[in-house]
């Protein structure tokens, strides 16, 4: 039987913890996770229970306090107003659940807002409620983030910097370097890939070996979604990718049809240590920013936009569905680019 794929694996798992939430809510609840199943990820239902699991615990200890979550009704819900949906972003703040504090950011709170319109949206659609009270409430107001990314400019080249990093392991630390013989090629290839292609962590975790054409230096990758997509990168890359699988490991079942990342089990590499390997490196080079995988996406989507200065190009090799996602977080260099197009423009040609 052939083994489950990262993300059948992931999908199962996501399946079996929602199961798990669904049973500690109001009885009806199921009947949203059963309508919106055809048109959401299992990950994405997962997110949703997470949600609705804090908000049916806001109202029993606040608003239906004679009652449990479980024993909630559909028609409690018709007894909230605006104001209440308020109170429970409010509450978001600084709120405790299974006995952990917890606190909710701006763009937490809209999360969860949005699961909550889309649970109300669901029973007004099919008649059993009579309005979509959270509709009405606003979405949080969030604060545009300065982009955090690796530079490179005249003056310094973090990209440069972080990757002879990988390679040299300088600046690692005694324990540190105990590792690094072990782990450089890999280590390597996977910010070498990151900053070729701005692929997202947990579409690198999920390539295999297959996946990989080095004839056409592409890759098959299982975008946000489960969509598939055909990627490509530069020789910088391929090099490091065919350098690493060289040594990768000598176990005949390892080398075809496996994981492309392996850990130092030799199972496919966690999510958490991709993480923490870049955090590693990353620190070194610039210790006062907070560069994660994300971060080497977005050093992969500023550079993109500035050689191309077509946000249609980033935002499709990004794998983002709106442009305007793409647009929000790239509008700023806009502002380079329109000055390098002033300075390089020739008004007349023939002089």
């Amino acid at each position: 039987m052939k083994e489950k794929s990262f993300y059948e694996t992931r999908e199962i798992n996501c399946i079996k913890r929602l199961d798990e939430i669904i049973e500690q809510l109001p009885y009806f609840v199921k009947d949203f996770f059963i309508g919106v199943e055809t048109r959401t990820s299992a990950l994405t239902r997962l997110n949703y229970g997470y949600d609705l699991r804090v908000f049916f615990d806001f109202l029993a200890k606040k608003i239906f306090k004679n009652k449990k979550i479980f024993e909630i009704e559909i028609k409690d819900l018709e007894k909230l107003g605006a104001s209440d949906i308020e109170y429970f972003l409010s509450y978001l703040s600084h709120y405790e659940i299974n006995g952990k504090t917890e606190r909710c950011t701006a763009t937490g709170k809209a999360r969860k807002l949005s699961t909550i319109r889309a649970f109300y949206k669901f029973f007004f659609n099919k008649n059993l409620i009579t309005a979509n009270i959270p509709s009405k409430v606003l979405m949080p107001k969030i604060h545009e983030k300065e982009i955090i990314r690796l530079e490179k400019n005249d003056k310094v080249d973090e990209i440069g910097d972080i990757l002879y990093t990988v390679e040299s392991g300088n600046g690692l630390t005694k324990k540190q370097l105990l590792f690094h013989e072990n782990t450089k090629l890999r280590d390597t290839a996977i910010i070498t890939l990151f900053l070729g292609t701005g692929i997202r962590i947990s579409e690198l975790v999920g390539l295999n070996v297959e996946d990989m054409d080095f004839n056409t230096n592409s890759f098959v990758v299982t975008r946000k979604g489960g969509n598939r997509a055909v990627l490509y990168f530069n020789d910088q890359v391929k090099n490091s990718l065919k350098e690493y699988l060289l040594t990768r490991t000598q176990n005949e079942e390892l080398k075809n049809n496996a994981p492309l990342f392996l850990s130092l089990q030799e199972k496919r590499i966690a999510t958490r240590t991709v993480q923490e390997l870049v955090k590693k490196y990353a620190k070194i080079v610039s210790p006062l920013k907070k560069i994660t995988p994300h971060k080497l996406r977005s050093t992969f989507g500023t550079n993109l936009y500035k050689q191309t200065g077509d946000i249609y190009v980033v935002a499709d090799c990004l794998g983002h569905k709106d442009v305007n996602t793409t647009k929000k977080h790239y509008a700023a260099i806009t502002e380079d680019i329109r000055k390098k197009a002033a300075l390089n423009m020739h008004i007349n040609d023939d002089k």
